[in-house]
């Protein structure tokens, strides 16, 4: 008798670590035509703020990682709304992260423990984490992720308009790959000591096709042909205690990139090391990257910032604070109305 109830219960354990394939979870949770255009759209209007042919600033801004759906949909709601007010001078796209890297350990995001109990319930996190974007791309926003894990994406990657590659990751080849396959322009950050030759490698690499491998939308490991992906630029984050936002840094990264051939176009990464993890201090950087874009540096493609509705960290517990991060300290939703309505007065005041 013992047997049998182990028997089934290490079967009930392995039935729990299925996940539905691509196709099935896109099924359950389907993008329709009217939202596949409206994305379409986005992403080809961030293209032609890359190739130049649109003189907007571009801002990508929201949670650090979305922990909790209710907050992430009021959060939208609030950027949604101030997006429309400005969107003649401003690009706002919402960070929608449901995946966390970690330097050693900790929560890895809404896609891996979406109950925040430590069991990894992966097929529940890939359903919330694939159900909040549609909620959020439903409000008119274009949507931001980092594409951490490539098995990942291949659940989410028809909701995105803009991803990420991180400074750990993007010397990975796996990850160049994916990159590679991406349908949206992607940015790829310098890496964590400050260097931006990891980010131009993986640029150069990401625009060719590879044959990789992976999973189809029916779960099938496969050779996957990548088109290559010629929308990637450079995301200047900081590394090592040093900033990388100043006019000389980013003269020095347009060279670069002049050099080798890729986009001559750089975004601003306003917090991690350039922010020296002082959340605060983004204000002041937004201020400062905007101003070098209106003395006349065409280069500077727009700024990202981590934002919520309370300003700040919590530690994980019983008693969460609403609207507050989980991982990095954000600023909260009241400065970052007043800065995105202060950075869009500075670009109408050019334009007058």
């Amino acid at each position: 008798m013992t047997s049998t109830i182990q028997r089934q219960q290490h079967q009930l354990a392995s039935d729990e670590l299925k996940l539905p394939t691509p196709r099935q979870l896109r099924d359950t949770l389907p993008l329709n035509t009217q939202l596949s255009s409206q994305i379409q759209q986005q992403r080809m209007q961030i293209v032609r703020l890359l190739n130049g042919h649109d003189n907007r600033f571009m801002v990508i801004v929201g949670p650090c990682s979305i922990d909790d759906e209710a907050a992430a949909l009021d959060y939208g709601k609030r950027l949604a709304k101030l997006a429309r007010q400005v969107d003649d001078k401003l690009l706002i796209v919402m960070r929608s992260y449901v995946e966390k890297p970690r330097t050693t350990h900790g929560w890895k995001g809404l896609a891996y423990d979406s109950l925040r109990d430590g069991r990894g319930n992966m097929a529940l996190g890939l359903h919330r984490s694939r159900q909040v974007l549609l909620q959020l791309s439903a409000l008119g926003l274009p949507l931001a992720s980092e594409a951490l894990h490539p098995l990942v994406m291949s659940y989410l990657d028809d909701l995105i308009s803009w991803a990420a590659i991180g400074a750990r990751t993007s010397e990975s080849q796996p990850h160049r790959e994916l990159v590679s396959h991406l349908p949206c322009p992607v940015g790829i950050k310098n890496s964590t000591d400050g260097r931006i030759s990891s980010a131009i490698n993986a640029m150069h690499a990401s625009s060719r096709g590879h044959h990789t491998l992976g999973i189809d939308d029916d779960g099938q490991i496969s050779i996957i042909n990548t088109r290559g992906n010629p929308d990637t630029h450079l995301i200047l984050r900081g590394g090592q205690g040093l900033t990388n936002y100043d006019a000389d840094s980013i003269h020095h990264a347009l060279s670069q990139l002049s050099a080798n051939d890729c986009h001559e176009k750089v975004l601003i990464d306003c917090s991690h090391d350039n922010s020296l993890k002082q959340y605060e201090r983004q204000m002041e950087i937004a201020h400062h990257v905007v101003d070098q874009h209106l003395a006349g540096n065409s280069g500077i493609l727009g700024l990202m910032l981590e934002s919520y509705i309370e300003a700040g960290k919590q530690n994980d517990s019983d008693q969460p604070i609403y609207g507050q991060s989980i991982t990095d300290a954000c600023m909260g939703w009241n400065d970052t109305e007043a800065l995105l309505t202060a950075l869009y007065q500075k670009l109408r005041k050019r334009d007058v």
